[in-house]
């Protein structure tokens, strides 16, 4: 028997769309626009520039001036491309212009929040857990992002790792033979050059005790054009390589995000989505529904959905951990389980990741416990009898 093969859109065509050209860059040529080094040389920086793509607020105005010496605002011509120009509550814009409410620093507000600099052994290197290490190699980032939990290194040139970190922090890594599992972080890990990142991954690939290692970026969202066929020609040496990535909102995924990871899976990468959970960004469910479905088109696995932490100047982000768990049941069992990432509050001062969940249990008594479903109908279950 012969079947007729119908020709249809792809899932990219159908589901995806590319990132406008705004007019300020409208005699750019997609060699330049499509180039990351371009990318990072126009990216904007100044109130000028700023003002030439959206209508700038007075409270924006404000907090540019009030907070570009603490925590720099830098957006590639990309991400910027996304910005809704007339609306303060877009969620790429919230995310990339200064906003008043990040100058309020909270009591509760810590500098170093995850307690990152108590657990270095060496400079550069956090080893918090019995067999994984997080190796920050650069302060760099493609994008600023207003909610960036380490804000005292990001952007800050004296926190820039040097050869000498470079070199102490894979000395230590290769002498702690517990160690089989390096986060290879920053800033950006991809703000590294080609070079430099196969340095890495080479000098790790060739220690017994390393099994994994994992690139963490958000140029997946901010600058997928840093995406290239060399970098992933290269990757495909050092398998297997997990990509943490970040995306927090639909509109982030685009054509442009999805031929990034497109070319990432293609060299075996696995890529895993770590979402912070922002207030009047994401902190709805059919939002991060919508966004976690998008991820598995685009081959991204729904990993963390993180509580925000208590970094400084952004408790205006912070949802209540109540809207968190929300979330979680309105995605548990109305879609697949593979869109339903892992709740975690990253505990504050170094205690690490501690996972949340709803409470599905409605009674325990001996052998018998009783659940409710996500729709809220009750089940018994009987544990088997040990006498």
């Amino acid at each position: 028997m012969a079947y007729e093969i119908k020709t249809v859109n792809t899932i990219r065509e159908r589901k995806f769309s590319p990132a406008p050209r705004p007019e300020m860059w409208k005699d750019a040529t997609d060699k330049d626009w499509n180039n990351w080094i371009w990318q990072q040389q126009k990216r904007i920086k100044t109130i000028e520039q700023l003002e030439k793509l959206i209508h700038v607020t007075p409270g924006e105005r404000e907090a540019f001036a009030k907070s570009h010496e603490m925590f720099n605002m830098a957006i590639t011509p990309y991400y910027a491309a996304l910005m809704d120009p007339d609306d303060p509550k877009c969620p790429i814009r919230q995310q990339s212009v200064p906003s008043p409410e990040e100058l309020f620093i909270a009591p509760e507000d810590l500098e170093d929040p995850l307690g990152e600099e108590k657990d270095m052994p060496v400079p550069g290197v956090t080893h918090r857990y019995p067999d994984r290490v997080l190796f920050y190699t650069t302060h760099n980032c493609a994008m600023y992002c207003r909610h960036c939990t380490r804000k005292r290194k990001v952007a800050d040139p004296d926190s820039a790792t040097n050869a000498k970190m470079l070199e102490d922090g894979l000395a230590y890594i290769e002498r702690t033979k517990s160690i089989r599992d390096v986060v290879i972080s920053g800033g950006d890990a991809l703000s590294n050059s080609d070079d430099r990142i196969e340095y890495i991954l080479s000098r790790l690939r060739a220690m017994d005790h390393i099994e994994v290692f994992r690139i963490g970026t958000r140029n997946l969202v901010t600058l997928p054009q840093r995406i290239t066929d060399d970098f992933c020609k290269m990757l495909k040496k050092y398998q297997p390589v997990f990509i943490h990535t970040h995306f927090n909102h639909p509109k982030e995924c685009t054509q442009e995000a999805f031929d990034a990871c497109a070319k990432l899976a293609d060299a075996g990468c696995m890529i895993n989505n770590q979402m912070v959970l922002l207030k009047g960004i994401n902190d709805d469910a059919k939002i991060v529904m919508e966004l976690n479905h998008k991820l598995l088109m685009m081959r991204v696995r729904p990993y963390y959905m993180f509580q925000g932490d208590l970094a400084q100047g952004v408790s205006h982000f912070r949802t209540p951990i109540s809207k968190g768990l929300e979330i979680i049941k309105a995605l548990r069992g109305w879609t697949s389980g593979m869109a339903v990432p892992h709740y975690v509050v990253d505990a504050p001062g170094g205690g690490g990741k501690i996972p949340l969940v709803p409470n599905y249990v409605v009674s325990h008594d001996d052998r018998k416990w009783v659940f409710k479903n996500y729709k809220g109908i009750e089940y018994t279950y009987f544990e088997p009898d040990e006498d």
